[in-house]
């Protein structure tokens, strides 16, 4: 449907919210799933809505670290919001101390101290919250700040960043094994994996292949970029039965959005994330970016907005983002 006034605009914008709304849909319901029923003998999983009970130590596999024995999770601090979403939704809240500025966003975080950028850390900051343990993902740094805290005698672990749909149960299952909760962390991978496979059925059963371009934006601080594989976008807009402007334009990552790049993309989508689209002045300032207007998704305003979180990682929310992209993608 063609959308001739800002009305229609503001409906296309917060159809993805009030889907979410209406689906019950936020990670503050990932704590209460039922219980997995392959928890580990002698041990049963924590009944829904108890909090999960650490039983350590443990030692894990650590991405480019060996093995780390993890004795004490009373004092975590995430390094990066995905691990932060993932600690949240194995029901250990309480044990979070601080968290960075991407992880801020979750309503469980609103009153943890805040630690900085993930990629710009320091080490200082971290040791002085006394963490028992630290979990992070490979873009947290820099490095000599993960050197630091180790030097520090403080356990890190890293988990994988993950590529597709299916590392977001293997990540959830990481970070719980790593915090003494195994059996937590199967039940929520088990929840995340089934959302996952409904919202793919979902998507495979629609009719027709809408184009999409995925846009970064954070108003002046940077020009506004096109993504492309490896953008997380590309993840969510292919398992939508989407085909990714920026991909087949042969886009890797990110690259500054040009009106030649917009016009031969031809989306019929615009995807961007909440904090991007505030940051250019809502819905008419991302119509008014490079060649924006001369696409379809421009002429028909079709904008599909998200939280940066919930599209962007891959854990226990992956599913119910998923399942909101196909429906905002194709009605």
């Amino acid at each position: 449907m063609r959308m001739r006034n800002s009305l229609r605009l503001a409906a296309v914008v917060l159809s993805v919210t009030a889907f979410a709304t209406a689906c019950g849909s936020d990670s503050d319901d990932d704590a209460g799933t039922k219980p997995d029923s392959a928890a580990a003998a002698g041990a049963s999983a924590p009944a829904a809505g108890d909090p999960a009970k650490p039983q350590l130590p443990v030692t894990v596999d650590s991405v480019g670290g060996g093995k780390v024995t993890v004795k004490d999770a009373n004092r975590i601090v995430p390094l990066n919001g995905d691990v932060a979403e993932i600690v949240f939704a194995l029901g250990l809240a309480d044990n979070v101390v601080g968290v960075d500025t991407s992880g801020s966003i979750l309503p469980e975080a609103k009153d943890k101290p805040k630690i900085g950028y993930q990629r710009s850390l320091n080490a200082e900051g971290i040791i002085a919250l006394n963490p028992s343990v630290v979990v992070a993902t490979p873009d947290a740094g820099p490095a000599a700040v993960i050197e630091q805290l180790k030097s520090a005698g403080t356990p890190v672990v890293i988990v994988p960043k993950g590529a597709e749909l299916s590392d977001a149960a293997v990540r959830i299952e990481a970070v719980a094994k790593a915090l003494g909760v195994p059996a937590k962390g199967k039940e929520v991978a088990a929840k995340t994996n089934a959302e996952i496979a409904a919202a793919q059925a979902k998507a495979a059963a629609s009719t027709g292949k809408p184009r999409v371009a995925f846009l970064y934006m954070r108003g002046s601080e940077m020009p506004p970029q096109l993504g492309g594989r490896d953008s997380r976008g590309d993840i969510m807009i292919e398992a939508a039965n989407a085909v990714d402007a920026g991909v087949e334009a042969g886009v890797t990552g990110f690259k500054p959005l040009t009106p030649e790049a917009m016009v031969t993309a031809k989306p019929d989508f615009i995807l961007a994330f909440t904090k991007g689209v505030e940051s250019v002045g809502g819905p008419e300032g991302v119509f008014k970016l490079p060649g924006v207007g001369q696409t379809p998704a421009g002429a028909n305003k079709k904008l599909v907005v998200m939280d940066d979180a919930e599209l962007g990682n891959l854990g226990p929310r992956t599913g119910q983002a998923l399942d909101k992209l196909v429906t905002a993608l194709h009605g």
